[in-house]
């Protein structure tokens, strides 16, 4: 047992606070200096996550209190990004549970918090953003609870310690009046709580080696790192272990360099220590999951358990005819080399061959985990087209039934839009398991729709709510196969020729339907330009422009005003193709395209579909 250290894990759903409480800690634990300039949200150090204001990567972090080192891992909410949570709960000994005090427990919320009882780790229960006006603290922790026992928490797991905090401020206290509001000062009552629930780590030090790699980084200097948590034994710089690799085999490598963390930095160390949380150099060639072990007397864990991914998509080289003309990398070699390093530290994604050498299939467990992968390839310099999100299916082994993933959906919104949803979500399949009417006018709905049923709700739920939803998803298990989905029932407005468009003939088109381009675009033939009102696809003149003559007429002088057009970002163009269009990505244009681009092969194209089926 190691005393002199506590791992724990940050959990929550998206968007409780974790990263914020995570900033008040290092700040109150000495870790900065007093005039240090420190960021908000310090450990969301991803542009996107900047961006976003979500946790994309766990990332791991060390804090000292009363001579005691804490490594905190801050996990991300989103359910899409659950691989990163799976990981994070391997290096850990306990957990703090976080709880927004007016939202309560939300999908994400069940998922990590199931994750983390069946790993029997003890939690540390944290009712956050006590300062909200519409606070409720405690009907939240009156649901935590019914959260624990719903998902068969043990008599010694419901024992948990509760706390009241204000991140933004950092307070904490013991009881729901405090917390930043008069009674909680700052946030030694957490640090306190940490200490006496989280148990110190197990292990022997004496013991054969055993370190599980749960995390990747890369230096320039120093090559690939592993961040790893020690189990058992003791390793030194300069020592000679092996890798026990995934399938099996070993690797013998010499460890050329040790570091511990200390707030966000990196400190060198000649040995570990055991429970301890450290990155290792002198590993090329290790994956997440795999063990550094004795050389001699190899002794592996098990390796890390993920779920399967549940969403597929098609990354493919950008054919259009202005392939090439923004992105740096735009070839297959790079599509497979970038998707390659991408499986090095993104362990829930898969990548599938296909019968063409230009195009992979990328699995994932849902369109943002897959969304954020596309724009960080974007901002990179890769041009790809991407088809639309299909759900991954499989075969029942008893019955022979064909198995397609459900969600757990809630959605909250305002009562007079109840009935949108209902409508919207009945269509896609959806079922109502739970309806709760808050009683200040928003309502809260749970259904179980089958994954594909949630491809494009969002965006026109929005637009039916006018912006005011809150709709959050979870895999739920699978289903047997729900029958067809209507996805998309308009038709898309399509150029039939290239040039630059123009006012003129946006004018024109505008009462076919919602425009996704402005005037003095580049197109080309087969690249689609808005959303027809009607179901069909129309090819339209975006080009046209006014002819000039001497003739004047009575409405020659007549102002041309167009309508705002929807430009369209990366999720929602993914949202709206269907199963015949691809979203051409570049590191500076997002384009919705036809598979086939020339109008009369389009429409051979399509007859031939027809008759084959």
């Amino acid at each position: 047992m190691s005393s002199g250290i506590r791992n724990i894990a940050i959990i929550a759903h998206v968007d409780h606070g974790k990263t914020t409480l995570v900033d008040a800690m290092l700040k109150q634990s000495g870790t900065f200096r007093a005039n240090e300039t420190i960021a908000e949200r310090v450990m969301d150090s991803n542009e996107l996550e900047r961006e976003r204001g979500i946790t994309i990567l766990a990332k791991n972090t060390a804090i000292f209190y009363r001579d005691v080192k804490i490594n905190i891992v801050d996990t991300p909410g989103h359910s899409d990004f659950g691989g990163e949570v799976e990981r994070a709960l391997k290096m850990v000994d306990g957990v703090m549970l976080l709880v927004d005090a007016s939202e309560g427990p939300l999908p994400q919320t069940r998922y990590v918090l199931g994750k983390a009882l069946a790993a029997h780790l003890p939690p540390i229960v944290v009712i956050n953003k006590i300062d909200r006006a519409d606070a409720r603290p405690q009907e939240v922790l009156n649901e935590i609870y019914d959260l624990f026992i719903d998902l068969d928490a043990k008599e010694e797991q419901l024992d948990f310690p509760v706390l009241y905090t204000n991140a933004k401020t950092g307070t904490a206290a013991t009881d729901s009046k405090g917390g930043g509001g008069g009674k909680g000062e700052d946030l030694r009552p957490l640090f306190d709580a940490i200490l006496k629930t989280i148990p110190p780590p197990q292990g022997d030090p004496a013991g054969v080696l055993q370190i599980l790699v749960a995390n990747l980084d890369y230096s320039d200097y120093l090559g690939r790192l592993a961040i790893a948590r020690v189990f058992n034994g003791k390793m030194f710089t300069g020592e000679e272990v092996a890798i026990a690799k995934l399938d099996g085999s070993l690797h013998k490598t010499k460890i050329t360099k040790l570091f511990s963390f200390s707030g966000l930095k990196r400190t060198d160390i000649t040995e570990t220590e055991l429970g301890d949380i450290v990155a290792v150099a002198g590993v090329e060639g290790i994956t997440i999951g795999e063990t550094i072990t004795d050389a001699e007397n190899p002794a592996p864990l098990p390796p890390i358990a993920i779920d399967e991914p549940t969403i597929a998509m098609l990354f493919t080289v950008n054919t259009s005819p202005f392939a090439g003309k923004e992105g740096t990398y735009v070839t297959s070699r790079n599509l497979r080399e970038r998707l390659e390093k991408e499986l090095l530290t993104n362990v829930s994604l898969r990548v599938e061959e296909t019968g063409s050498t230009d195009s992979f299939k990328v699995l994932g467990r849902g369109e943002l985990q897959l969304s954020i992968l596309i724009e960080m390839m974007r901002r990179e310099g890769y041009e790809l087209m991407v088809g639309k999100p299909e759900i991954v299916t499989h075969r029942d082994k008893e019955t022979g039934k064909l198995m397609e993933p459900v969600e757990h959906l809630t959605v909250d919104v305002p009562e007079e839009f109840v009935g949108v949803v209902m409508e919207q979500l009945g269509a896609r399949k959806g079922e109502v398991t739970i309806m709760h009417n808050h009683g200040y006018g928003r309502v809260r709905i749970e259904f179980r729709v089958p994954s594909r049923g949630l491809i494009g709700l969002r965006s026109q739920l929005l637009t039916d709510t006018r912006g005011t939803i809150v709709m959050n998803s979870l895999f739920d298990g699978y289903t047997e196969w729900q029958g067809e989905i209507p996805h998309r029932l308009t038709g898309a407005l399509i150029a039939d020729r290239p040039g630059a468009s123009t006012a003129y003939a946006l004018w024109g088109l505008q009462e076919r339907g919602e425009l996704f381009v402005g005037p003095g675009v580049e197109l080309y033939e087969g690249m689609i330009i808005g959303e027809n009102a009607k179901d069909n696809d129309l090819d339209v003149n975006a080009v046209r422009e006014k002819k000039l003559t001497n003739m004047r007429a009575s409405t020659a002088d007549e102002a041309i005003r167009l309508v705002p057009f929807r430009a369209l970002n990366l999720e929602q163009a993914i949202e709206f193709i269907a199963d015949d269009e691809f979203v051409e990505v570049t590191p500076k244009s997002l384009r919705l395209r036809k598979k086939v681009l020339p109008a009369n092969k389009r429409k051979k194209s399509a007859l031939v579909a027809v008759e084959e089926s």
